[in-house]
């Protein structure tokens, strides 16, 4: 979700990261696709989410539109400059700022930027985009780049309601976070229907292009999945059809790697996000040829962010 402005993408600064970023490296490859299909799917886990979710029905209603806003809004975070990417995320904010309610099976109050649920969202989406590019992309970053990813990533948390402290900054601390959170999370029957929904989106709600990418990406993204989460979500697949579909998965994720066929791909499926990757592989050096801390970014540009708690 890129806020509703006229101004480039990138023309005040090179925002948080930068070129030389694994932040840049990674969110703009051919594997973030499924990567984010990975992380929409597993955010139903958390039984908050799954009743924000289908509480608002608007990813039922339009779950191109709603799909494609949110990996824009990713895609932003990454590259944009510091005012874009500001901008996003308050507006992102204030629209979570409106969905509240009960979740039906502990009965506790829900809100979509309680910062527990923020940070589950924020850490599944950056380890999905990574997971996928190691399994179908280049393969592990080295040791160095990695750390600096997941100091990134703790850069990127600053944007929503979540604390950056507590964002694991290694592979040992996601593991031990996914632990930890483990005991918490559980399905059920809204949880099911949207994790399968988000597989496999029917063709009546959504066109032919993105009914077709679901259908092509779940399989990719159910084989990067472990096993307990498979089968918790009833999903699992046989593992000839996760030997099958690597592959596939590496040989597109080759052809997708020039920039006009990754802009091609999509604009047919997620078109918002198109054009911000567009302007992104166009975009000439901005004034500031440096990176920014979302603090200083927010004193100039932003508004101070509330925390709500579920």
């Amino acid at each position: 979700m890129k806020a509703s402005t006229n101004r480039p993408l990138r023309s005040l600064d090179y925002g948080f990261f930068g070129p030389d970023s694994p932040s840049w490296k990674i969110w703009t490859a051919p594997t973030a696709l499924i990567g984010f299909q990975r992380s929409v799917v597993l955010e139903h886990f958390d039984p908050f989410l799954t009743a924000a979710v289908a509480d608002m029905r608007g990813i039922y209603q339009d779950p191109h539109g709603r799909l494609d806003r949110t990996l824009a809004y990713f895609l932003t975070v990454a590259v944009a400059d510091s005012r874009t990417a500001i901008e996003a995320s308050d507006l992102l904010m204030r629209v979570h700022a409106k969905v509240s309610g009960i979740e039906p099976i502990s009965g506790k109050r829900y809100s979509a930027n309680s910062p527990e649920s923020q940070l589950w969202i924020h850490l599944t989406g950056w380890h999905s985009v990574l997971k996928c590019y190691e399994v179908y992309g280049p393969g592990p970053l080295p040791p160095e780049e990695e750390k600096r990813y997941w100091e990134e990533c703790a850069i990127a948390a600053e944007l929503q309601t979540c604390d950056s402290a507590d964002v694991p900054r290694s592979r040992e601390g996601i593991r031990e976070y996914f632990e930890s959170v483990r005991p918490r999370l559980c399905s059920s029957e809204r949880a099911l229907e949207g994790m399968h929904y988000l597989l496999r989106t029917p063709y009546s709600n959504a066109g032919v292009a993105f009914w077709a990418a679901s259908r092509f990406i779940a399989p990719a993204t159910i084989a990067t999945l472990p096993k307990w989460m498979r089968e918790l979500g009833g999903f699992d697949q046989p593992a000839a059809m996760d030997m099958a579909i690597k592959p596939l998965a590496r040989l597109m994720e080759r052809l997708g790697r020039s920039p006009a066929m990754t802009v091609w791909a999509l604009r047919l499926s997620a078109p918002r996000t198109a054009a911000v990757m567009r302007e992104h592989l166009h975009s000439k050096p901005p004034i500031l040829t440096a990176t920014v801390s979302p603090q200083e970014a927010r004193e100039k540009y932003g508004k101070p962010l509330r925390a709500c708690s579920a």
